[in-house]
């Protein structure tokens, strides 16, 4: 998921804007697309399933009005959540006005908080926690003198993932969970508008100049007056960025924690050439998250690197598809060889992770129909071992290839000649040019940061794994 938000003092066609933001930002999620617009306190609001420039017409945004203020969402349906009702941004009015609200990320203990306000009488329309954080700060909104103070409070009810936009009538307030989990950065534009954005990428395509990252646990409000912090809670809790931000779901010209997102993909595939060498002709790399690591690979190996599949670049991303067969479908056509640089050749093939393992069969069966001699897949990712609670779509344990199977075994399904991983200890190398102090690597390590759903959340395969455990 991702969001998206600007605010300015002057009456602007700030709809267009964010429509270009999220553009910038469709590869974080391609379920659903929604806008609100806030003109002088009137919001205008339209949200769809389908990618941006589906959901928002010429018509639809035009629709939309001008405003001085105005803020967006790209989403990935779970397979439990992939409905119109549970697109963003969401509006409330409450006692105190009116609220839109955004997130990327995942509370931990949304199902807690959800049971609670349910017994006290709250009705819930959707599968989003968004709703339920909204619910919490028009709580604490009730008993508090401003917006961005019930915000602020909400913190210390809300565990888990977040990167969050809230906007009221006059104030746009920008938010980042205490670990800092999911990114979240601020630009400037020429005419004094501010912008938000889940990546520095999409500040570029609205011209906006970067500013610096929101940093975890920060309230950044701006208003009319400026921008003020409330750092309250700022350290008090260790930085854990997803390191899954560098190595898949960034785009590679972002920049996350004042790491190129691109270099650190290049690096991962140069440790990988030294944790994992293998003698061949040409390194390729799957489109388009491996190709940075295949650089890298090839570049510490000293093998060439070759264009050896070309993307249809009118199919998004199959790992972010609500269900197997959608993910299997796409994979069909997504992909072709370059018959020219793998024919006759010992190819390795660079992938950014192994998950679910959807893509690598077909994939090994593209080059062996094309001509290479040997295919040697190399993941610029550990080995998937467990589950995400912060906002990848995971049902569970029996989906992650590598809970069931070693190297060898995955090579031998794959019709591989081998299959390599980068060390989890070699994780914090990635980035060590940047400025995070910690990452989350739990879908790798199995070490969460917070606290962890129970009960209901976990499946009949996960209960059983952990009672083996235990």
């Amino acid at each position: 998921m991702a969001v998206f938000g600007i605010f300015g003092t002057e009456t602007a066609d700030v709809a267009s804007s964010v429509y270009y933001g999220l553009y910038a930002l469709q590869h974080r999620g391609q379920a659903s697309s929604g806008i609100v617009v806030n003109d002088d306190g009137v919001f205008h609001a339209y949200k769809d399933c389908g990618i941006v420039n589906e959901v928002f017409t010429p018509r639809i945004l035009k629709s939309l009005g001008l405003g001085q203020m105005a803020l967006g969402n790209v989403r990935y349906g779970t397979s439990k959540s992939k409905d119109r009702i549970n697109a963003e941004p969401i509006v409330v009015n409450h006692s105190k006005g009116r609220m839109a609200i955004t997130f990327d990320g995942k509370l931990v203990n949304g199902a807690e908080l959800k049971n609670e306000m349910e017994l006290q009488g709250q009705i819930f329309h959707t599968a989003n926690d968004a709703e339920i954080i909204s619910a919490v700060i028009i709580k604490e909104r009730i008993s508090s003198s401003s917006i961005e103070e019930a915000v602020f409070r909400a913190i210390k009810r809300m565990k888990g993932a977040y990167s969050l936009l809230v906007m009221s009538p006059q104030k746009l307030i920008a938010v980042r969970d205490v670990n800092g989990m999911k990114p979240l950065c601020f630009g400037q534009r020429n005419d004094g508008e501010y912008v938000v954005s889940s990546e520095s990428c999409a500040l570029n395509s609205v011209g906006a100049t970067y500013l610096r990252d929101i940093r975890p646990g920060e309230v950044v409000v701006f208003t009319k007056e400026g921008m003020k912090t409330m750092e309250g809670h700022c350290e008090t809790a260790p930085e854990r960025l997803c390191v899954f931000e560098y190595l898949y779901t960034a785009r590679p010209d972002s920049v996350i924690s004042g790491c190129s997102v691109h270099l650190a993909r290049k690096r991962a595939g140069a440790i990988l050439a030294k944790c994992c060498p293998v003698e061949a002709d040409v390194v390729i790399g799957a489109p388009d998250s491996g190709i940075d690591a295949a650089i890298g690979y090839a570049e510490q190996s000293g093998i060439p690197y070759g264009l050896g599949l070309i993307k249809n670049k009118y199919i998004g991303r199959t790992f972010i598809d609500p269900g197997q067969n959608v993910r299997e479908d796409k994979v069909k056509i997504k992909l072709n060889p370059v018959v020219e640089t793998v024919k006759d050749k010992r190819v390795i093939l660079v992938d950014d992770s192994i998950v679910r393992g959807t893509t690598c069969t077909r994939v090994v069966k593209l080059l062996r129909d094309a001509g290479a001699k040997e295919i040697h897949i190399r993941s610029s990712a550990p080995e998937f071992l467990n589950l995400c609670y912060y906002g990848t779509d995971i049902g569970s344990k029996s989906e992650l290839i590598a809970c069931q199977y070693n190297a060898k075994e995955m090579a031998k399904i794959f019709g591989a000649d081998s299959v390599g991983f980068l060390p989890v200890a070699e994780l914090e190398e990635l980035a060590k040019s940047g400025t995070c102090k910690g990452y989350c690597k739990a879908c790798f390590d199995g070490v969460y940061p917070t606290e962890i759903p129970t009960g209901d959340g976990i499946s009949k395969y996960d209960q059983k794994i952990s009672e083996n455990k235990n």
